[in-house]
């Protein structure tokens, strides 16, 4: 296919915010693309070059793309700051220059790609340099409408609207016209998280082959989540009998080792097995990034498991080395570094209470019960820690007083709450169902938890925090449409240090637009001085949640207050609309104090 062709596709998408209408223009371009290029459409449809995990960046700030684009038309980079200035799109930028500064060579979707990614690898000295020049060639060699797009790529901003999730509803629009085999593929997906693998098996092997897909060492699995209930009792008139762990406040890991393959000392996997520095192992977050090398002390200790290769499901917490003290997850999300990891560990070290297992010697383990499951980690850990890693303590309870009691003993030693599992269930990943149930400690007569939300925009300071330039900021949760609504402005209990933080945060998301994006639904007396993309999440605390004719879903939070920036989530992890309607739900018809 000509890149020409699919940046046509992308403005016909652009230009409709009907959820519906984007999957069926989806499903047209996937139905024309060949089996060879489809992955690489998709992976550029959703501004990326490969799988999130992978970790492929283009590094590659705005200034350096006006950059390109001014060396691209031939004109002075000052001229063009001024006129991005007043337009705030890199994109509408270059689409807006001369025609004929443009020659359109004709490139294919696969030769685009090849020079983003070939751009994208570039590093080492003089590499931003190189990349500014390759983009220059590449952006002569288009028309204007496909350099809209490739400017728009490496900075993160195609403006599309839609996520993995509406892909997988295209493929299944390809197919049979309707979302009958959503399902099918979303539990591919759930167990390959890499919707450009799916897609070329189901292009070329149809639903056999998709159905066939199984985990495999080195692609994440996407995370079981737990439901909410509002009391011990609920919780055991719910589940009968069920084992109960403690809930931490850190970083949920997801452990791949293969005792057979190698890494070099870069991470890179050493496919011929001779220059190998270590056993290769993966460690993913809960959105799916890598972190690895983030994590030195993990890895040491998974090759002490005395395994040939296995996939682990836990939580990272750091601890004070001289007090064993576990820390805060702020504190631990600082273990979250490219550099000075060595120094980090030696100060903050890391536990890794492992809960759950999904792999074990070339063996998906996934479809057994918990109960069986937990009989082959108990195996793996004959000591309960091995190195970094520790077993999860667990007891299994039927009666809400004993509940009750592991709460308060979990809540003494630091802890969330507790989390409650099913013993008859397999693990179903990427689904939020009642296998699995948390309870934390609610807040005097208020929630059972807090609410993971998406900031949408800020407004500038007044008085003390003009400074700042960040006075209040808006946040709102995400429906099964991709429509974000509303849900609170917040103004108070934040730190000056956090108010710093949430304005350094915020510019790197601004849309450089004044206009509300069309999937934001705020009321017009709420809008922000600056709208954000929906890329933080931060968790948020209030004292109820209330009807209100000012929000996006007619409810809001009473009395929010920032607890955390979750850096470890994206929206698909935060609180949903579904979600929040189920804590109102809850909230309202509480029975116990759990």
């Amino acid at each position: 296919m000509k890149f020409k062709k699919f940046a046509e596709y992308l403005s016909r998408i652009e230009k409709t915010t009907s959820r519906l209408e984007i999957t069926r223009i989806l499903a047209e371009l996937f139905k024309k693309a060949s089996a060879d290029e489809i992955d690489q459409i998709i992976y550029l449809s959703l501004g990326n070059l490969r799988p999130k995990f992978e970790g492929v960046e283009f590094n590659m700030a705005e200034k350096m793309m006006l950059r390109a684009a001014a060396g691209a038309a031939n004109i002075l980079v000052r001229d063009l700051e001024a006129r991005y200035k007043a337009i705030g799109d890199l994109g509408e930028l270059i689409f807006g220059l001369k025609k004929q500064v443009f020659g359109d060579k004709g490139l294919t979707v696969g030769q685009v790609y090849q020079r983003l990614f070939d751009t994208a690898i570039d590093e080492g000295t003089g590499s931003q340099d190189r990349k500014i020049n390759k983009m220059i060639e590449l952006l002569k060699q288009l028309d204007q409408l496909s350099a809209r797009y490739v400017l728009r790529i490496p900075v993160n901003n195609l403006r599309l609207g839609f996520s993995e999730m509406t892909v997988l509803d295209a493929l299944s629009w390809m197919e049979r016209g309707d979302k009958s085999l959503r399902e099918d593929l979303e539990r591919a997906f759930n167990v390959c998280a890499d919707i450009g693998k799916i897609a070329r098996i189901f292009k070329i092997q149809g639903l056999r082959g998709v159905s066939g897909i199984k985990a495999e060492i080195g692609v994440p699995i996407r995370p079981a989540r737990a439901e909410r209930l509002p009391s011990a009792e609920k919780i055991v008139e719910k589940l009968k009998v069920f084992a109960v762990e403690g809930k931490w406040d850190g970083l949920r890991v997801q452990i791949h080792y293969d005792k057979g393959r190698y890494m070099l000392l870069g991470g890179q996997e050493d496919l011929f097995g001779d220059k190998g520095q270590k056993k290769l192992v993966r460690i993913f977050s809960r959105n799916l990034e890598n972190m690895t090398e983030m994590f030195p002390d993990i890895m040491k200790a998974c090759e002490s498991l005395g395994v040939k290769s296995v996939i682990l499901d836990g939580e990272a917490v750091a601890f004070d080395p001289e007090t064993g003290k576990l820390l805060s997850f702020q504190e631990t999300i600082t273990r979250k570094r490219k550099y000075g990891v060595g120094e980090k560990v030696a100060k903050m070290p890391i536990k890794v209470f492992v809960y759950d297992l999904l792999f074990l010697d070339g063996e998906m383990v996934m479809g057994k019960t918990f109960r069986e499951r937990r009989k082959l980690l108990e195996k793996i850990f004959h000591q309960k820690t091995i190195g970094a890693l520790i077993l999860a303590d667990q007891e299994i309870v039927a009666d809400s007083k004993r509940l009750r009691e592991l709460m308060f003993e979990y809540l003494k030693q630091g802890l969330e709450g507790v989390m409650c599992k099913k013993l008859s269930t397999a693990y179903q990943a990427g689904s939020r169902n009642f296998n699995w149930v948390k309870l934390k400690k609610a807040t005097e007569g208020g929630l059972v938890d807090t609410i993971d939300c998406v900031v949408m925009g800020y407004y500038l300071g007044k008085g003390k925090r003009t400074g700042f330039g960040i006075g209040a900021f808006l946040v709102g949760v995400q429906d099964e449409k991709g429509n974000i609504g509303s849900i609170a402005k917040i103004g108070t209990g934040l730190t000056d240090e956090q108010w710093l933080e949430l304005k350094t945060k915020c510019q790197k998301l601004d849309f450089n637009s004044k206009l509300k994006p069309d999937n934001y639904l705020v009321n017009k007396g709420l809008y922000p001085d600056v709208w954000v993309r929906p890329e933080l999440i931060v968790e948020i605390l209030a004292d109820e949640i209330t009807k209100s004719p000012v929000h996006g879903f007619g409810l809001a939070l009473r009395f929010p207050r920032l607890i955390d920036f979750r850096d470890d989530k994206n929206i698909g992890e935060a609180t949903s609309r579904e979600e929040l309607e189920k804590m109102f739900r809850i909230q309202k018809n509480k029975t116990g104090s759990g």
